[in-house]
């Protein structure tokens, strides 16, 4: 018996290429009227990195000292994901956001810029000429801070042709690795942006060597089914936010191409099922975020109160409205200190952050070291004391009486120091109990239109005040001598 044997041909399985997710809830949430507090995005963030988003897109730096903080620490917080901050088109802007976002595991810095006539003209105030100028040199900045950078073409789908294939040209030639495209208006139906993205894509050879990216606004409900047209077409990023409707689902959109990768011939990082059940704290984390500091911060003095729940922006603003005027690295040293004490009390008065200001911010080296100091008062007789400074292996000796012994003690440091600086504040308060207690004294000091805070602690309290007092005194010498 013969048998005709037919040979049989196995499906080719198509090669599968890995689609990056970026979620752009925070950017957007200004946007769509979310106002997230400084611990909701960390919290926001942390939620996303474990969900295996591939970016997470943050704000960038309009209010230097507090912009700068929120990056900073959600760079630190993010542990697999890109952390992408923009920059604007200036040096400046660049330049500080990249050393917010530089010690992230994986930085990227992206450059939005206009390419449609409308918003060139009026939101950015730029001929075309000049527009192809500042993405270029903005990205060649951006290019030497770090190899991820990623140009966004804002309002792509209502760009002159020519116009937009003129700036993704000028983006990659000076280093970007990624473009995204942008349906701004959102009014594209899915196959239309499919087909806008392949035209795109033919009149730009050089979109062969580097990311493309795509972001569909939800205008017409169809961001989702945008998106994956997109992805169809060639787009190796998509853009989605985890809550809020001003671009594609991020559920929806992973869902999707999850179900059907084999139709799309993606592959897609974010744990599908996982964001399914997370999806619930994810949106009572956007639904409660509202930012706001405490009342009490809008009063003056002894009325700021401050708790563990309140974000760097609130203890930054309580500082400022105590009168300090900080850098960002005491900002941030600031709120570390902040967050250990508030740990174990129910909240924080003015004093206390008083306090913190004055251990924790602008420590430098003493120009001024206490040698030693003698107190001599009593009932009848004016208090009198003797102070001996050491500076650059010099002392000197300062002796003066005063209404009482920290009078005395303050007018012979000035006179040890050569200097006198005008006594803003000084508090004392006991930090331990009984007979050999520990008090603490905080000095506030202004020199030059700036106050400047020390801080002192010893049994003796007059001890306590003269280390305050030198320890602001320090802070003052320092300033001068950098200024």
């Amino acid at each position: 018996m013969c048998y005709n044997h037919k040979q049989t041909h196995m499906k080719e399985v198509p090669t599968m290429k890995n689609l990056e997710i970026c979620d752009v809830t925070m950017k957007l949430a200004p946007e769509q009227g979310i106002t997230l507090s400084f611990r909701e995005k960390i919290e926001l963030s942390k939620l996303l990195d474990r969900l295996g988003a591939d970016v997470i897109e943050i704000e960038g730096i309009t209010d230097s000292r507090v912009d700068a903080l929120r990056i900073k620490s959600i760079a630190s917080a993010v542990k697999t994901a890109v952390v992408a901050a923009p920059a604007a088109l200036d040096r400046a802007n660049a330049e500080a956001v990249w050393a917010a976002l530089k010690n992230a595991a994986r930085p990227r810095l992206q450059v939005p810029a206009a390419v449609s006539p409308v918003q060139m003209e009026y939101i950015y105030g730029k001929k075309p000429a000049a527009m192809l100028e500042a993405i270029a040199d903005t990205v060649a900045f951006c290019r030497e801070k770090t190899e991820d950078v990623e140009f966004i073409a804002e309002d792509a789908t209502r760009a002159d042709p020519a116009f937009l294939a003129e700036a993704l040209n000028a983006a990659i030639g000076a280093g970007a690795a990624g473009v995204t495209l942008c349906d701004a208006a959102g009014e594209m139906l899915p196959d239309e942006f499919a087909a806008f993205l392949s035209r795109t894509v033919e009149a730009v050879p050089a979109l062969a060597s580097v990311r493309v990216g795509a972001l569909c606004a939800d205008t017409l409900a169809m961001a989702t089914a945008a998106a994956a047209a997109a992805a169809a077409n060639g787009a190796n990023a998509l853009k989605a936010v985890s809550y809020g409707s001003g671009a594609p689902s991020l559920q929806d959109l992973s869902r999707l191409l999850h179900t059907r990768e084999d139709a799309f011939g993606v592959r897609v990082n974010v744990h599908t099922y996982e964001l399914g059940r997370a999806a619930g704290q994810i949106r009572r984390l956007c639904d409660r975020g509202s930012g706001q500091a405490p009342a009490a911060l809008t009063a003056h003095g002894e009325d700021v109160y401050l708790t563990v729940h309140d974000s760097p922006e609130a203890v930054a603003a309580a500082v400022k409205q105590l009168g300090y005027d900080l850098g960002e690295e005491d900002l941030t040293a600031v709120y570390a200190e902040f967050v250990k004490l508030a740990a174990n009390k129910d909240q924080i008065d003015a004093r206390e952050l008083d306090a913190i200001v004055a251990s924790a911010a602008m420590q430098t080296p003493p120009a001024y070291t206490l040698i030693s100091y003698h107190i001599a008062s009593g009932s009848r007789v004016k208090a009198m004391a003797s102070v001996t400074l050491s500076r650059d292996g010099k002392e000197t000796e300062g002796v003066s009486l005063g209404d009482g012994p920290i009078d005395a003690a303050f007018l012979a440091l000035e006179q040890a120091a050569g200097r006198r600086c005008e006594l803003d504040d000084f508090q004392i308060r006991a930090v331990t109990e009984g007979r050999e207690a520990m008090g603490e004294t905080v000095v506030r000091l202004l020199s030059g239109g700036r106050l400047y805070s020390g801080r002192g602690v010893s049994t003796d309290i007059v001890g306590a005040g003269i280390l305050a007092y030198l320890n602001a005194l320090n802070k003052i010498v320092y300033e001068e001598a950098e200024g």
